[in-house]
């Protein structure tokens, strides 16, 4: 079955056909890595990581380039801040080491893609010769000019200017003013290099002393990686205009035809509102993860909610997501250890349904959340059945093809265990028969008092036809 993706460009749902066949060039933008890595850097990072990892399933070979900003105002604000009197040079080095470490370590912690021999990591720094050399043909071609040792794209040279972020040249321009210090001769122009500063970072160039500026280390990474026309660029939906349009305008002005499918994700808020410092809300991944202690609960979260959309944190929306997980733990408990019978047979047809249904969901634009739903259907169809061996092992493939796609780990959290009822039981099996006793007698209100006292120890109790079970809270 074909893919569609909603494409950013073109404003519509198309279906999506590779440059090559099953093969995948992917660009996103990744981190500026100037401070701890917050669970908003997650959501991005995670959302690619699924789309990549379920393109793969499609059988596609997927190239996946993600940047890492290392040279950039906030990372030279941060070096000043973090290294007083130290020599900018070095220091925002080790401000962009330090904080791309915290970046990898964020990912390796929510197990998210890092491999190498699968992700691209280009940074910024280490692109500067090829981005002269980039800014260099785009003065010969007439797309950009240099004033003073500023050199600037010519946004009148640009073809469709503001066709990704669908603005007029009219609305854009009403909201741009250009600064003192600034030479541009319009103020839509954009900086493709900046004239260095007393003491700050610089590069040799033609145009003198200087860096880059922001939205030409993505052209220039892109093209050099994937070639100047490639099938997929990512991001978050803040990055479509300046930056995306500004990638596009000066791909383009260098002759390349730069990416076919866009696709960009909604922004994340914390209780309705944007996440702030100043308004005590900011939550690194180390945060989330101290408090909690497992990933799967904000991976649940963003599934939750399709990409494109926003996405708002709240304590609530992670305890409902620890009710969803705890469903999967249950199940896996019960057939993940000692159930390990390897599945020969044939496929039921209503497993081949739910998969299918998975399957339909994750064509149409990525809907995680059905596919999702999906999983939670197979979870239900094997609890009703799991006295059928053949169906269960089947089952237990299923839930791990389909919750690997989407990075969930289901190995259990908690313990589950199915309980012989013997006299001579102590602790928590004893309870489980003195509570058997009571239902026996119809003693419902000892019954529930048993039920309340484990639970208040941290053990949940689940009846089946085949006895009591019981686990341990998340």
């Amino acid at each position: 079955m074909p893919i569609f993706i909603y494409n950013s460009l073109s404003r519509k749902k198309e279906e999506f056909v590779s440059l090559e066949p099953q093969k995948i060039n992917m660009y996103v933008c990744g981190p500026t890595v100037y401070d701890e890595p917050h669970i908003g850097h997650a959501r991005s990072a995670y959302i690619f990581d699924v789309i990549r990892r379920y393109l793969a399933f499609k059988g596609y070979r997927v190239k996946f380039v993600r940047n890492v900003t290392d040279v950039d105002d906030k990372i030279i604000d941060k070096a000043r801040k973090e290294f007083p009197g130290q020599d900018l040079n070095r220091a925002f080095k080790d401000v962009a080491e330090k904080y791309l470490d915290s970046y990898h370590e964020a990912l390796t912690n929510l197990g998210i893609g890092v491999d190498q021999d699968k992700i691209s990591e280009p940074k910024a720094s280490e692109y500067i010769p090829k981005m002269i050399k980039f800014i260099q043909g785009l003065i010969d071609n007439g797309a950009a000019y240099a004033a003073g040792a500023d050199v600037y794209f010519d946004i009148t040279k640009a073809k469709n200017y503001g066709k990704l972020s669908n603005q007029s040249l009219e609305k854009m321009e009403s909201g741009v003013r250009i600064a003192l210090n600034e030479n541009k001769r319009n103020p839509l122009d954009f900086a493709l290099w900046k004239a260095a500063k007393e003491n700050e970072p610089s590069w040799e160039s033609p145009w003198g002393k200087g860096r880059p500026g922001w939205h030409i280390e993505c052209s220039v990474m892109s093209s050099d990686i994937l070639g100047s026309e490639f099938d997929i660029h990512g991001g978050g939906i803040d990055l479509i205009f300046p930056h995306h349009e500004n990638e596009i305008a000066q791909s383009e002005g260098a002759g390349n035809k730069f990416a076919r499918y866009w696709i960009h994700h909604g922004l994340l808020t914390i209780n309705g509102q944007k996440m702030s410092k100043s308004l005590g809300n900011f939550i690194t991944v180390k945060d989330f993860l101290d408090k909690y202690k497992n990933a799967d609960l904000l991976k649940l979260l963003f599934l939750s909610t399709h990409y494109s959309h926003p996405v708002d944190y709240t304590d609530e929306k992670i305890q409902e997501a620890k009710q969803a997980l705890d469903r999967i733990s249950i199940l896996w408990g019960k057939i993940g250890g000692p159930f390990n019978k390897k599945f020969t047979g044939k496929i039921t047809e209503e497993l081949e349904a739910v998969k299918n249904k998975f399957i339909s969901a994750m064509d149409d634009d990525f809907n995680t959340p059905q596919g999702l739903a999906s999983i939670f259907e197979l979870v239900s169809i094997t609890n009703k059945n799991l006295d059928n061996q053949e169906l269960v092992a089947a089952s237990r493939d299923i839930l791990l093809e389909l919750t690997g796609l989407f990075g969930l780990s289901v190995s259990p959290s908690i313990e589950a265990k199915t309980l012989p009822l013997r006299a001579d039981l102590h602790g928590v099996e004893v309870l489980i028969q003195e509570r058997n006793e009571a239902r026996k007698k119809k003693d419902f209100k000892r019954s529930d008092e048993i039920r309340k006292e484990l639970e208040a120890g941290g053990i949940i109790l689940e009846d089946t036809k085949d006895g009591t079970t019981w686990r341990r809270k998340l």
